[in-house]
């Protein structure tokens, strides 16, 4: 039986003791590059790997579920053990070596930690390693058998998790995220961080009820800033309290060529009635949306004709979204398919970000600003329909890719992108990056001298998240589909593993494996 609160003999409350710790990875299995221990290390958008006492000093402060729990754990009096916290861009799988040594620090970290009350863990919910499918399932089992039934476990996750049977098995209470672009994440992690200290006072572990629906969802077309995601999670928000104690929906991520992809829905309550009547709920209103979940989008040609026929008259900059080169769902930050539109458009005013290519920024560098060069950029991740494109270029400025990312967002994160620079072609500017990161904040341009509110046409290696920033200077905003590892549509990736009968898009067609030749 699990205790509650408890007191130090003479009636004084002793703290809540909780160990913090986090593990974030989006993996994208179609992805060309994995993610090892450098991506962790260096953090590529995240803050960089932090431990002990790092990890609350550089996390308190920042927009991501550590600073969140961090926040709400000094306001409650815990006692605070921080263990390890590291983020990684999404990519192809974990590799083994970074996956091991990182979960093991942390395990081994929460055991040393042990006696404990609670543990904290910041996760993304879709992380896939080259020998784990299910990756934050396979650490919060460990995590549960360190430190025993009665230990109360608490995770904040992004919406985009895949979320298992083994996670909800295994933790007391999963919190999801509830904005997309994701500008709750602190928030999400106060929530979560809240439940914990809920369930360590009440010294009771909820009722639990957990749905799965059958139809993938593109990202693109799934921003809160737009209906019908806005609604949906306005309605799960309201129904949220009273008998509720937590509601989760989340979209997953689908691109994990794995059975458990998909969209799900988590309700946390003190009885198992009112938790699957929340789910259900949820479950039920999604089901109904199903096919609102569409939107426009243009090839690449299209998509900077019809940006330049708006600008013509616009005010503000007409923003493009290249979304199937989208760092933030594995890909590489490097297709060249919109450059090269802009170039044959002879697009004027126009500015493309993050091309991350560490050659193109290394030759900027050693010819100086003001050179003349005539490099390929980009283009060499081995996606099928890209290529570098080769061209002369003029280097207009050069950094050393040190700036503040403050838009709600990144909420003011420091960034380190390495060498830098601002290549222009014609009227085509380029920012050119050593490391990679999502264009996700106005400042990702501003930091290698691109005003991005003086540009007619902004072409960003995004899906979503950058509208938190974008939106309000934006005219419009366009998706195009050039060339890269993330397609559009789920239903155009070369699925293998995906749970039979899925659909592959709302309204689509369902999934069927491919039959087994029997030797």
């Amino acid at each position: 039986m699990r205790l509650g609160t408890e007191s130090d003999g003479v009636g004084r409350l002793m703290a809540k003791r909780v160990a913090l710790a986090g593990f974030l990875h989006e993996t994208n299995t179609f992805a060309p590059s994995p993610a090892d221990m450098d991506s962790f290390i260096q953090g590529g958008g995240y803050m960089p790997l932090a431990r002990g006492q790092r990890l609350i000093d550089a996390g308190r402060d920042i927009n991501l579920g550590i600073g969140g729990a961090v926040t709400y754990g000094e306001a409650a009096g815990w006692d605070m053990v921080p263990v390890l916290w590291c983020g990684a861009i999404p990519s192809a799988a974990v590799t083994r070596d970074a996956y091991d040594r990182i979960t093991d620090e942390i395990v081994e970290g929460i055991r040393a930690a042990l006696p404990l009350d609670g543990v904290f863990l910041d996760l993304h919910g879709a992380m896939v390693a080259e020998h784990v499918d299910d990756g934050e399932g396979e650490l919060l089992a460990r995590v549960r058998q360190v430190v025993g039934p009665d230990v109360f476990i608490a995770s904040a996750l992004d919406l985009h998790g895949n979320i298992t049977q083994q996670m909800v098995d295994a933790a007391d209470v999963l919190v999801g995220f509830r904005t997309y672009p994701h500008v709750d994440m602190a928030e999400t992690g106060h929530r979560a961080a809240e439940q914990l200290n809920r369930l360590m006072t009440r010294g009771q572990p909820f009722a639990k009820a957990f749905r799965r629906l059958d139809f993938l969802i593109p990202i693109a077309w799934q921003s809160t800033f737009a209906e019908p995601a806005k609604g949906i999670y306005d309605r799960l928000a309201a129904q949220e309290g009273g008998a509720l104690s937590s509601l989760s929906y989340f979209f997953g991520f689908p691109a994990a060529d794995f059975p458990e992809c998909g969209p799900t829905v988590v309700a946390y309550s003190d009885t198992q009635a009112d938790a699957d009547a929340g789910a259900d709920a949820v479950l039920a209103d999604v089901n109904a949306a199903e096919a609102e979940f569409a939107g426009k989008s243009y090839d690449p040609d299209a998509g900077v004709a019809e940006a330049m026929r708006i600008a013509e008259t616009a005010s503000r900059p007409v923003v493009i979204a290249d979304t199937q080169d989208n760092p933030g769902a594995g890909g590489d930050s490097n297709t060249t398919g919109m450059l090269r539109a802009l170039v044959r458009a002879n697009a004027q005013r126009a500015a493309l970000g993050l091309m991350v290519d560490p050659t193109a920024a290394a030759a900027a560098h050693a010819a100086g600003q003001g050179a003349e060069i005539e490099i390929a950029v980009g283009g060499f991740s081995d996606v099928p329909g890209d290529s570098p494109f080769v061209g002369r270029f003029v280097v207009e400025t050069l950094s050393d890719g040190k700036f503040v990312a403050s838009g709600p967002y990144y909420g003011g994160a420091p960034m380190d992108l390495g060498p830098s620079a601002c290549l222009r072609i014609g009227d085509v500017r380029v920012a050119v990056t050593t490391h990679k990161a999502q264009m996700a904040d106005q400042n990702m341009y501003r930091f290698v001298g691109i005003e991005p509110t003086e540009q007619a046409i902004l072409v960003n290696k995004s899906s979503v998240h950058f509208r938190a920033d974008f939106d309000p200077i934006a005219e419009t905003i366009l998706t195009c589909t050039a060339p890269g590892p993330m397609p559009l549509s789920p239903a155009s990736l070369p699925w293998n593993r995906l749970a039979p009968g899925m659909k592959l898009e709302p309204l689509g067609a369902r999934f069927t494996p491919a039959k087994q030749e029997v030797s």
